[in-house]
């Protein structure tokens, strides 16, 4: 193992974090070697996952509560996941241009993650990364999801809090309402007040959790324009007395028990996706397919058999 590089990280240094996470993001031996020595290290930091459809703000909202948690002087890292090309899993890589006056800031570190088509608007390797900035000693880790749409929640399995971000431009509010989306949230945002119609996508959340709570915790609306800062402080507030109030309880309720269960579903599925990549280039998905297409096996008993030569 790399004690040096450990021992950077441990100190929080900037170019030994960077280095680390690209071990890690690569998914190196040098990266998992870093891991191991991490491990039982870290737990100090708060993880809060910001999730929410494309346009409505969750760049520009991280970007303003990073400012408003570094005020309170709270050391902030940003994990950024974006979408991936298709073709070359390259990623835009936009956040960080967006948030380029926070990179001046020492208290402030900023990693851009191509999602690299996993599901679930996360990276494969985000729980690994958050380990690995938790353990520099960051205050708050704050990570953005692609923005995917409404079936977006794996983030609850990497985060403690979760805010759902939504805008009254950012697609059909009727229909948000039964998206899955807003099942997972401990903190909801409703973005760009300033718009004619923000009042009316409140009213609909408001109905929304209307409903009896699962858990103590009641899911608060908080209204916000992030562009200029209004109603981030009251999200800081709010971030502040959810970590509280886990922290009070001394574990999970239930409602972050059945998450948590989902998350774990979640990752399995992905893992069950990456066993099927490799088969992709098996030749025995080449030979089943072949004997689907000429009627020999029906699609149900070919899959049987896929996953069976997979050990699954």
């Amino acid at each position: 193992m790399n004690q040096e590089l450990l021992a950077g990280v441990l100190r929080g240094e900037k170019s030994a974090l960077a280095r680390a996470l690209r071990l890690v993001e690569d998914q190196t031996a040098e990266g998992r070697e870093l891991l191991s020595g991490l491990r039982g290290r870290g737990g100090g930091g708060h993880t809060v996952g910001v999730t929410g459809p494309p346009g409505s703000g969750k760049s520009t909202l991280i970007g303003a509560l990073a400012r408003e948690l570094r005020r309170r002087q709270a050391r902030v890292a940003i994990l950024a996941i974006d979408p991936s090309s298709p073709f070359t899993h390259g990623a835009l890589l936009g956040d960080r241009v967006r948030m380029q006056e926070l990179t001046m800031d020492p208290g402030v570190f900023i990693r851009s993650v191509a999602g690299r088509g996993s599901i679930g608007g996360m990276a494969a390797t985000a729980d690994d990364l958050v380990a690995v900035l938790d353990c520099a000693g960051y205050d708050v880790i704050l990570i953005e999801t692609v923005g995917a749409g409404q079936d977006e929640v794996e983030i609850i399995g990497t985060s403690q809090t979760t805010i759902v971000v939504m805008a009254p431009s950012a697609g059909d509010d009727i229909q948000a309402l039964k998206a899955g989306i807003l099942e997972i949230a401990d903190i909801l945002v409703v973005n760009k007040v300033d718009h004619p119609a923000a009042d009316l996508l409140a009213q609909q959340l408001g109905f929304f959790l209307s409903r009896p709570p699962s858990s103590p915790w009641r899911v608060p609306i908080i209204r916000t324009v992030a562009i200029d800062g209004r109603g981030v402080n009251e999200l800081a507030e709010t971030l502040g007395r959810h970590r509280r109030y886990l922290e009070s309880l001394g574990g999970p309720d239930q409602r972050r028990l059945e998450r948590a269960r989902q998350g774990l579903l979640a990752l399995a599925r992905r893992k069950l996706l990456e066993r099927l990549a490799v088969a992709e280039a098996d030749s025995r998905l080449t030979d089943l397919a072949g004997a689907v297409a000429r009627g020999e096996l029906d699609r149900g008993e070919a899959a049987a058999r896929l996953l069976e030569g997979l050990g699954l």
